[in-house]
């Protein structure tokens, strides 16, 4: 389980001065959840998941993984990032397996533990090619895959799919939930998409501009696997999209003026299709 209570982050300028970048964040996230943060660019959605990662120390407040205090990195914990991060020099294969190698795992062993996770991606084809070799799915689909063979209890996703084409990207929200479903690994991810964060999640997050806060949970209680003409799924982005409209005003206005003003009914019911992605 993780726990984040009254959690702040304030960062030091190098030019002089701080910013707050999160006030007072606190959550709980059960064990075997998946669970999306969502919020407008900057709120620090990011910055959260650092803290969970324990990449980065927290001002106030506690973190807590299995009510043990978060200090630093730990083997319980993996993140995937947007971009890919695997060795260019090595092959899909040895780059999966390249956690277990430092582990002191056996060549034999560790290959073959690479391999099992290498197929649940579909990518047993591809086990002999190197990063340049794929496409920017597939290497997704392989750094998936080498966190998974370090068999973590959580998964830290940021925006693992965010430079992907949307086709792509649906390919692998689907091949997500598949895993997801078989390992009931505990899941933080972050997004822009209010639809990926809704076909994806248990519960969608919901934060306000920075300082980042929490505004608003949503519960996604459609059917798993999840189909994505299901109404619940449109109904609770529509709830996303109104609790986010006073947000991106807010976004908007420090980009362009007082003077500009996004009225909530100026998006229409496809607006988290159309807007999910930009926010």
């Amino acid at each position: 389980m993780i726990r984040i209570h009254q959690v702040s982050k304030t960062f030091e300028q190098r030019i002089g001065g701080s910013y707050k970048a999160l006030d007072d964040i606190s959550l709980t996230i059960g064990r075997g959840e998946f669970v999306s943060l969502l919020g407008p660019s900057g709120c620090g959605k990011s910055t959260v998941l650092n803290l969970v990662a324990g990449l980065e120390d927290h001002s106030e407040g506690i973190i807590e993984i299995n009510g043990k205090k978060v200090n630093g990195p730990g083997a319980d914990r993996v993140v995937v990032f947007q971009e890919h991060g695997l060795f260019p020099w090595l092959t899909v294969l040895d780059n999966v397996a390249f956690g277990l190698k430092q582990k002191g795992i056996g060549k034999k062993q560790r290959h073959e533990m690479a391999m099992e996770q290498i197929k649940s991606v579909h990518l047993s084809r591809f086990a002999d090619r190197y990063p340049h070799e794929l496409s920017g799915g597939m290497r997704q689909r392989a750094a998936i895959a080498r966190a998974l063979a370090m068999d973590p209890e959580i998964l830290l996703m940021d925006e693992p799919f965010a430079a992907l084409d949307e086709q792509t990207r649906l390919i692998l929200h689907k091949e997500l939930e598949e895993i997801w479903m078989r390992t009931r690994k505990t899941i933080l991810f972050i997004t822009h998409n209010i639809r990926e964060a809704v076909i994806l999640s248990d519960r969608v997050v919901v934060m306000s501009t920075r300082p980042g806060k929490i505004k608003k949970e949503f519960a996604v209680k459609a059917a798993r696997p999840r189909d994505s003409a299901d109404s619940v799924l449109h109904h609770v982005e529509n709830s996303i999209m109104a609790a986010l409209a006073d947000e991106l005003e807010k976004v908007v206005r420090e980009e362009t003026g007082d003077e500009y003003s996004i009225k909530k009914n100026d998006f229409p019911g496809t607006a988290a299709d159309s807007l999910g992605g930009g926010i």
